[in-house]
């Protein structure tokens, strides 16, 4: 199961209507979320860890079992009551990635957002990527789809009226060229594909 993002407003109200559904899925989600940080530990040897568009927290437990000190953030309430009661260890904020996140500058090592990008328009994107690169000190790890899209796949995202189509052939130029006032939001940014459909595009934000 995929989070969407295309009208902040709308998709909030859509989520907390699905969480139960969502939540059907975590054990499958934090199995598969355990088996590419296995693959990617090298960028995980830090201390904190901030998942944006956190949802049932999935990703946050399998972030947690590594022994990072996690905190999740996601708009949608009935996602977070969900992912408090499934993982009572970590903090759970309700909050808008697309606005201003509260938190202080640099204050994770690592901030990532797993299929979040690519559901929202383009304007929505780079907010995203500024408010990550702000609070991140050392990686902001977006996971998401790549080139690789399966028939299925192609019509689920069509019906959906996500940016998808636009997310995957642009993601790396769009994270490249995206800038917080006058500065570009990060200095390097690699890609590695860590599944069949889904890409790490791990960026380096600036100091």
């Amino acid at each position: 199961m995929k989070k969407r993002a295309v009208n902040r407003q709308g998709s909030t109200g859509l989520f907390n209507f699905i969480a139960p559904i969502y939540a059907l899925f975590f054990t499958y989600q934090k199995r598969r979320y355990a088996k590419t940080l296995a693959a990617m530990q090298s960028f995980l040897k830090y201390e904190t860890a901030l998942d944006v568009g956190c949802g049932t927290g999935a990703l946050c437990s399998a972030l947690s079992e590594r022994g990072l000190s996690v905190t999740g953030v996601d708009p949608a309430a009935r996602m977070l009551d969900i992912a408090r009661r499934k993982n009572e260890a970590i903090t759970f904020i309700q909050a808008d990635a697309t606005k201003t996140l509260p938190f202080s500058d640099k204050e994770f090592d690592l901030v990532l957002a797993s299929y979040v990008a690519h559901g929202m328009r383009e304007e929505m994107r780079k907010s995203l990527y500024r408010q990550m690169s702000r609070v991140a000190k050392h990686y902001v790890i977006i996971h998401d789809y790549n080139a690789n899209r399966s028939v299925l796949t192609s019509l689920i995202e069509y019906l959906e009226g996500g940016d998808y189509f636009y997310f995957i052939k642009h993601a790396r130029r769009e994270l490249q060229e995206c800038k917080a006032e006058l500065d570009r939001c990060f200095s390097q940014v690699e890609v590695i594909q860590v599944g069949k459909r889904a890409n790490w595009y791990i960026c380096t934000p600036q100091s």
